[in-house]
């Protein structure tokens, strides 16, 4: 892993662990330390910007409640499927 990957890496750990809801922080702070760092480049920095969206938007798209813009539906499947698993 390269140095800028790595502080990548640790801001989206922050950023999945502190967000504005309870609820979002226990689903994307486990499947931030679990996956992140074996996403692909591109997978990264979809995680990276889905971190930009709105908790309660978020919230709604892993619990299966309205369709995720079609952008994030794959990844947004592999974090429901984390979750459902653990």
């Amino acid at each position: 892993m390269t140095a800028d990957k790595a502080l990548r890496l640790k801001r989206l750990k922050i950023r999945a662990w502190r967000r504005g809801t309870r609820e979002m922080d226990m689903i994307l702070g486990p499947f931030c330390d679990a996956r992140a760092a074996s996403l692909g480049p591109a997978e990264f920095d979809l995680f990276e910007a889905m971190l930009n969206e709105n908790d309660q938007d978020l919230y709604l798209w892993v619990s299966g409640q309205t369709p995720p813009p079609p952008q994030y539906s794959s990844l947004i499947e592999t974090i429901h499927a984390h979750t459902v698993a653990r």
